[in-house]
């Protein structure tokens, strides 16, 4: 199976996150040697729109065949939208087989070979149009609310502030965690969205699951991966 990697170069939250080093090494390394270890994928492309992206990657060992348009690469521009553009390109003008793929971000340095293969199985064994990882959400929706502009809290629309219930009575929810997209080429063109009846939830442990946007994420990711942070 092809895995796509996207990395573009221009994080606001964390300048150039993609290759940062996290525990010695790039941070989009991580993704790479996961990807590069599962038994399912045989071809990583990158999906970037800078050199200096391309070039910590080119000694890995992946595919660049292409840079990704400046139009693709923006604040706005929708993860989905780049993810067409490349399987569309890759099938059409490299001769790739799109018809399924992974796509793997580069923030999810935790997610390991095994969580890959397994979401692909996943995949492969129900007849998937998608499989997208998620993670527990670990207090319950109901517990949720809003604040109106005078700081008093409010209902969330969704459930009654005064039926509250406890823990143990609520039903579970997760959330998606960014760390993997099994797709379905077609479906995903066709229905323009990365759900449909058929879309199955391969659920991953919070310790693997985190998503790095923030400085504070890095710090918790390095405590996570470094053993000597955590018996500090």
């Amino acid at each position: 199976m092809l895995a796509i990697i996207p990395a573009r170069g221009g994080s606001k939250s964390v300048p150039k996150k993609n290759i940062r080093t996290l525990a010695g090494k790039p941070l989009i390394k991580w993704t790479i040697e996961a990807a590069q270890k599962s038994k399912y994928i045989d071809r990583i492309v990158l999906s970037t729109d800078d050199e200096e992206i391309a070039n910590t990657c080119k000694p890995t060992g992946i595919d660049i065949p292409f840079y990704r348009p400046d139009r693709l690469a923006q604040d706005d521009s929708l993860a989905i939208d780049n993810y067409i553009y490349t399987a569309d390109l890759l099938k059409n003008e490299f001769n790739y087989n799109c018809e399924e793929f992974v796509i793997l971000l580069p923030t999810s340095p935790l997610r390991n070979s095994l969580d890959i293969d397994a979401a692909i199985k996943l995949f492969i064994e129900k007849d998937a149009e998608s499989v997208i990882s998620v993670t527990p959400l670990h207090y319950p929706i109901e517990w949720i609310i809003g604040i109106d502009n005078n700081g008093i809290i409010v209902s969330n629309n969704d459930h009654d502030l005064n039926k509250m219930k406890n823990r143990q009575e609520t039903t579970d929810y997760y959330v998606p965690n960014g760390a993997i997209y099994v797709f379905n080429f077609d479906q995903l063109k066709k229905n323009y969205s990365y759900y449909s009846d058929k879309t199955y939830a391969y659920v991953m442990p919070s310790e693997r699951s985190v998503d790095i946007d923030t400085e504070n994420d890095f710090r918790y990711a390095e405590y996570l991966i470094t053993p000597g942070l955590k018996n500090a």
